[in-house]
């Protein structure tokens, strides 16, 4: 049994065994095309030309990571063969050497190869791979938002570039999507110091750090928290206008007025421009709170902000943990559509706000139209005095040029003519000319001459000197003995008589 399963299975192998080799027989053979290899330099092709040899051995020794023998042939090459094909990939070749190699001195190295070959090749299509390499070179030096931002600024610079010098590049969308990245962390460190200054009410340098934000990098992931601080800024400044000392009122309401509305335009376009994003509900409750409208986000808006928060993709714990010892930044939450800011940041800086706060207040001053409040006139002849302006005097006193005496003066009375001059010599009676204001006491008076003070009494002493005892001989004041018998004294007395045998 065991046998006749052995046979059929070898007679089984055979015959496949034997279909094979039929269809082998059948298959025709494929004949080489005739070509010139030299033709394409750089495909992968069996050329045994030596320049050739050089750059596949350079190649062989950059991918293993031997930089110092790869950048040697290399250079063997660019010396030996100065009209070969292969010196314009030689040449970008020693620029990847050294920026695989890593370092701070090894990427310096590299960035001035990539600039020497643009420099040297500026209509070759590797010319693109060259901008995009040195900015790569910022990108990978960057460091976290809070801190040194050099780098990042060079690298928002060096892809700018790359975008604007080769727009028909292949290269462009990967260089798009990393301006947007390096945008995102210049966006966060400004984002972060703006806060930091809304968390101490310093409102002018909280407006200065936010408004560059919002001006400059609108597809930041944290542009509706940046337009909310924003309007949160101008209430501020609003509360704190309300609660100034010695401000008149109008100004305060003014002032407080244009605050405010500032706050509403910044909540709008939290709604307006960001409808899809998480405080949106927040800058709704706080112009609800402040009695203004609501508006109403168009169609396209909702679909643009929506495209926008879709291509974030959110941070991982993981990602957060390991962000924590990491060198650069994290940009998991950077949007990877919309066109990212071509243009060079315009700052706004901290004592510009001051200046348009002087500017608000100097027009809250002098009112709603711009012009200087009107200065208070004096009031006229039997009219009730002014609210805005004090009443003068209506009597004024002053020396009389004839004499030494006082006199009164009637200056403005409410009848407008009427003056009394009083002096030593007489008087001059007044005409009075409204009955309002009558003239007080005769028109006659002579003011008494003035007398000296009298003369002070002699003064006397009616406290008469004792008589004491004088020695003839010493002419010397005797002191008085004084009695001894009844004072205390510490010394001990003797006993007499009986008083001797007493122990006590």
């Amino acid at each position: 049994m065991n046998r006749l399963l052995l046979k059929s299975v070898a007679v089984l192998v055979a015959g496949v065994l034997a279909i094979g080799a039929a269809q082998a027989k059948d298959k025709p053979k494929k004949h080489k095309k005739n070509q010139d290899l030299s033709a394409n330099p750089l495909a992968n092709d069996n050329s045994k030309q030596p320049d050739k040899e050089l750059f596949d051995k350079a190649m062989i020794a950059l991918k293993k990571g031997r930089f110092d023998v790869a950048r040697l042939d290399l250079q063997t090459l660019l010396n030996t063969y100065p009209n070969s094909e292969y010196q314009m990939r030689a040449k970008l070749a020693i620029g990847d050497t050294w920026f695989k190699e890593g370092g701070t001195a090894a990427l310096a190295q590299a960035e001035a190869e990539y600039k020497d070959f643009e420099t040297f090749f500026p209509n070759a299509p590797e010319a693109a791979e060259a901008q995009m390499k040195v900015a790569d070179i910022y990108y990978q030096q960057m460091e976290k938002p809070d801190r040194d931002y050099t780098n990042v600024l060079e690298a928002e610079k060096q892809y700018r570039n790359m975008v604007n010098m080769y727009p028909d590049s292949g290269l462009v969308p990967r260089a798009r999507q990393k301006l947007r990245e390096v945008q995102e962390v210049m966006a966060e460190r400004e984002a972060s110091i703006g806060f930091f200054y809304q968390g101490r009410m310093n409102w002018s340098a909280t407006l200065a750090r936010l408004k560059t934000v919002a001006d400059t990098y609108p597809l930041y992931s944290r542009s509706d928290q940046v337009w909310l601080a924003i309007g949160d800024a101008y209430a501020g400044e609003a509360r704190a206008v309300q609660t100034a000392p010695n401000l008149p009122g109008a100004v305060r309401e003014r002032l407080r007025s244009v605050y405010l509305d500032r706050a509403a335009e910044a909540y709008d376009k939290v709604i307006t421009r960001y409808p899809m994003a998480p405080h949106v509900e927040d800058a709704r409750d706080r112009l609800i709170q402040l009695n203004r409208p609501v508006p109403n986000p168009t169609d396209a808006a909702v679909k643009e902000n929506e495209a926008v928060v879709n291509s974030m993709r959110p941070v991982h714990i993981t990602e957060k943990a390991f962000g924590l010892i990491k060198h650069g930044p994290t940009v998991a939450q950077a949007a990877h559509v919309g066109d990212p800011t071509m243009d060079p940041p315009k700052r706004t800086t901290a004592p510009e706000m001051t200046k348009d706060n002087v500017a608000i207040f100097n027009a809250a001053l002098n009112g709603p139209g711009g012009a200087k409040p009107a200065e208070a006139k004096p009031t006229g002849a039997n009219e009730p005095p002014r609210s805005d302006a004090p009443s003068t005097a209506p009597l004024q006193f002053e020396n009389v040029n004839n004499g030494t005496g006082v006199g009164v003066s009637i200056v403005s009375a409410p009848s407008g003519n009427a003056t009394t001059t009083t002096g030593d010599q007489g008087t001059t009676p007044a005409t009075v000319a409204n009955p309002v204001l009558k003239p007080v006491g005769p028109n006659t008076t002579v003011e008494p001459k003035a007398e000296g003070p009298a003369a002070a009494p002699a003064q006397i002493n009616e406290v008469k000197p004792q008589a004491t005892p004088v020695n003839a001989e010493t002419k010397k004041q005797k002191a008085p003995k004084a009695d001894q018998s009844e004072e205390s004294s510490s010394k001990k007395k003797k006993k007499k008589g009986l008083g001797k045998i007493n122990p006590f």
